[in-house]
C-alpha cells in the first residue's frame, strides 16, 4: 500500500448550457513515501485537476483518495496535512516575503527562532534571501514562483503538490534549483507529486513519471522504462527528444515468424524465437502494424536502407538527421558529424531488435531489447 492511492478517481466539470467536461478518468495510482513523481502531459490532458483533487481544491466525482491509511478527499484543504505550491503563486500581498513563508509554519507552534531558521533556510536554497524584506507587488514573477515554492517546501506536511514548480524561471537557474530540491525531497524523504509539461524536468526530478492524456493514465513508470517499454502509442510518441519514428507496415508471414514491410526496398523479419506467445497471435491477427525506432538506434552511414537526406543539424554534441525513406520521414540521432548535405542518399541501418510494434488499437504489442 503507497503512502498516497487514488482509486478510481474521477472529475467531470458540469456547466449549465455546456457539454460536460471529463477532465480525469477512472484514475489508480499509487505513490510510495519519500517517492518523487511527475505528472506530465500536455495542456488539458487532466494533471493540475488531479493535482487540485489531492489539494482539496477541487471535489472528486467519484472514486477516493487515501494518504497514510486516511481517505482524504471528503476533508478540507487544512485538514489533509498536504502542502502545496501554486502555479500562480497565491501570495498575501499585505506580508512580506519572510512573512508569506512564515505563515505557512504558523499552526506548528514553532519557536519564533525556530521560524526564523527554517525561512532563511529554505529562502537561501531557491535564492530569494535577498528579498526576504520585499512585498510581493514588487518582485518580478519568477520571484513570486520561488516564494510560493519555498512556503510549501519549508512545511512539515505528508505530501508535497508542486504545480508547475519552475515554469517562469531562466533556463540556467531551473537547472541549479531541481538539482537542490531534488536533494532537499530525497534527503528529507519527502512525498511529493508535480505537475509539468516539460520532459526535461520531469527526468531531472521524478522517481516516477505519469503520463496522461485526455484524462486517462497512460502509463506510470521510471523514464528509462517509459523510452524502453512504451505500453502504447502515445507514449511511444510523446516520450522522448526527437520523438521516436513511426511507419505504417504491412504484416506477412514467413519462415518461422513475420516479415514487416513497407515498400518493396524495406523491410524486416521478426523471428518466432524473438517473439512471446501473445505477440505471436498478435502479429498473426494483425494486417498492418505501426512499428517504431528511437533515432538513437538508427546507424548511420551504413546498412541496406537509403534516405534522402532533409536536413542535417550538428547540436554541439550531436548530430540530428532527417530524411526521406519509403514514404516516411526519419531521424536519426548519432554523437558525431557527418558530412551530408540536403538532397544526398546515404545508407542507414535498423536493426530488427530495436524496432518496438504497436496493434491497430495502439497497444504495444513487442518492445525493442533494451540498449
Amino acid at each position: 500500500m503507497g503512502t498516497l492511492e487514488l482509486r478510481s478517481v474521477d472529475k467531470v466539470y458540469r456547466s449549465r448550457g455546456r457539454p460536460a467536461v471529463h477532465a480525469v478518468r477512472s484514475l489508480d495510482m499509487a505513490v510510495e513515501k519519500g517517492e518523487i513523481v511527475a505528472l506530465l502531459g500536455s495542456s488539458g490532458c487532466g494533471k493540475t485537476s488531479t493535482l487540485r483533487m489531492i489539494a482539496g481544491f477541487e471535489s472528486v466525482t467519484s472514486g477516493s483518495i487515501v494518504l497514510h491509511d486516511r481517505r482524504i478527499d471528503a476533508l478540507p484543504p487544512a485538514r489533509r496535512k498536504v502542502a502545496m505550491a501554486f502555479e500562480g503563486y497565491s501570495l498575501y500581498p499585505p506580508l512580506t516575503v519572510r512573512e508569506n513563508i512564515a505563515f505557512a509554519l504558523k499552526s506548528q507552534q514553532l519557536s519564533r527562532s525556530e521560524v526564523s531558521r527554517r525561512v532563511d533556510a529554505i529562502a537561501r536554497l531557491v535564492e530569494i534571501d535577498d528579498i526576504l524584506e520585499l512585498y510581493p507587488r514588487v518582485i518580478s514573477g519568477g520571484q513570486q514562483q520561488r516564494v510560493s515554492l519555498a512556503r510549501a517546501l519549508v512545511r512539515d506536511a505528508d505530501l508535497y503538490l508542486l504545480d508547475e514548480p519552475m515554469g517562469q524561471l531562466e533556463p540556467q537557474l531551473r537547472a541549479v534549483l531541481r538539482g537542490r530540491i531534488k536533494s532537499l525531497l530525497a534527503e528529507r524523504e519527502m512525498t511529493a507529486i508535480f505537475v509539468t509539461h516539460d520532459q526535461t524536468e520531469a527526468s531531472a526530478l521524478a522517481d516516477r513519471i505519469a503520463v496522461m492524456e485526455d484524462g486517462v493514465l497512460q502509463q506510470f513508470a521510471s523514464e528509462k522504462e517509459l523510452k524502453d517499454r512504451p505500453s502504447n502509442l502515445f507514449v511511444a510518441s510523446f516520450i522522448g527528444e526527437p520523438p521516436m519514428n513511426l511507419l505504417d507496415m504491412e504484416v506477412q508471414r514467413s519462415d518461422g515468424g513475420f516479415r514487416l514491410s513497407v515498400g518493396p526496398d524495406v523491410a524486416f523479419d521478426i523471428g518466432g524465437a524473438g517473439l512471446d506467445q501473445a505477440a505471436e497471435r498478435a502479429l498473426a491477427a494483425s494486417p498492418r502494424v505501426r512499428v517504431g525506432v528511437r533515432p538513437q538506434r538508427i546507424a548511420v552511414g551504413e546498412g541496406d536502407l537509403r534516405v534522402r537526406i532533409v536536413s542535417n543539424q550538428w547540436l554541439g554534441d550531436q548530430s540530428h538527421i532527417a530524411g526521406h525513406c519509403a514514404g516516411h520521414l526519419l531521424i536519426a540521432v548519432i554523437p558525431n558529424r557527418i558530412a551530408a548535405r540536403p538532397g544526398d542518399v546515404i545508407p542507414f541501418e535498423i536493426a530488427p531488435r530495436h524496432l518496438n510494434i504497436f496493434g491497430a488499437d495502439g497497444v504495444c504489442i513487442r518492445h525493442a531489447e533494451a540498449s
